[in-house]
């Protein structure tokens, strides 16, 4: 599924190609038929991203609600438009360009109340300046939940996936099974300001990069990782814990990731 940076590149990226333009949308597949209706030949005031879902604002205060999940793409390209390529469930023309999404899991059109309900289900977004960290913090400090759970919950944090989420805990020290009631504010002001980075970093180049200072490899997705799917640690040689949690993959280093003793960070090893 992609990570909160994949959206939040989506919405820069596609601004300039539909903000302030009349939008022609269909439904090449069909499956939208009634919602591209309703939004066809209105102008688009705003794209947002909202931790893993883009909203696409209209002028008649509807707003188009994409979340893609597993499976869901976006294709853009300069007019003049080719061909649908796959099963697109939404295509949406401008003056300008053309931008397909494919295999959304959610497609759908919001009137005012619907999308404020949305947002507000949404835990403060990382990447939004208008994002209040305290929120965060509020539900993680009274919660028993692992903070590596806690950190996937977009009902807490907004964009942070699996794959950052094994990032950013092992670059500052924390154990992924340590209780949310255990953090202090301390250590949640690291994680969110290492979240912060490292997700505009990402938005740069398009790709999950969490090693300090190289660029993105030459791979289909231009991934750098510390310790996500990897065998050692690169910091002590360790060799790298892998397990689940609710139903995830996770990875860990039991020598630089010891359990948090207390809410005060003192550390103990494992």
């Amino acid at each position: 599924m992609p990570e909160g940076h994949t959206i939040h590149r989506a919405a820069r990226d596609q601004r300039p190609m539909l903000e302030g333009k009349i939008i022609s949308m269909a439904s090449p597949q069909g499956r939208f038929f009634e919602g591209a209706a309703r939004l066809d030949g209105k102008i688009c005031l705003t794209v947002e991203a909202y931790g893993k879902h883009l909203i696409y604002q209209f002028e008649t205060e509807m707003a188009l609600h994409i979340h893609l999940g597993l499976f869901g793409r976006f294709r853009t390209a300069k007019l003049p438009a080719a061909e649908p390529r796959g099963e697109v469930r939404v295509r949406m023309i401008s003056s300008t360009h053309v931008v397909d999404i494919n295999g959304p899991n959610t497609c759908e059109v919001l009137d005012p109340g619907e999308l404020a309900a949305l947002t507000k289900r949404i835990g403060p977004d990382v990447l939004r300046k208008d994002a209040n960290p305290d929120l965060a913090f509020a539900r993680i400090a009274k919660s028993k939940t692992s903070i590596g759970q806690l950190l996937m919950d977009q009902a807490v944090i907004g964009g942070i996936g699996n794959i950052y989420r094994t990032e950013i805990l092992w670059r500052q020290n924390v154990h992924p099974l340590t209780p949310g009631n255990r953090i202090s504010r301390g250590v949640f002001d690291q994680l969110w300001n290492d979240s912060v980075q490292l997700l505009e970093v990402g938005v740069k180049n398009n790709a999950i990069i969490t090693v300090d200072g190289v660029k993105k490899s030459r791979s289909k997705y231009g991934e750098r990782v510390n310790i996500f799917n990897k065998a050692t640690c690169p910091t002590c040689d360790s060799e790298i814990k892998k397990f689940e949690i609710a139903k995830r993959r996770a990875f860990m280093c039991s020598r630089c990731q010891p359990v948090l003793e207390t809410k005060n960070e003192t550390m103990q090893r494992n």
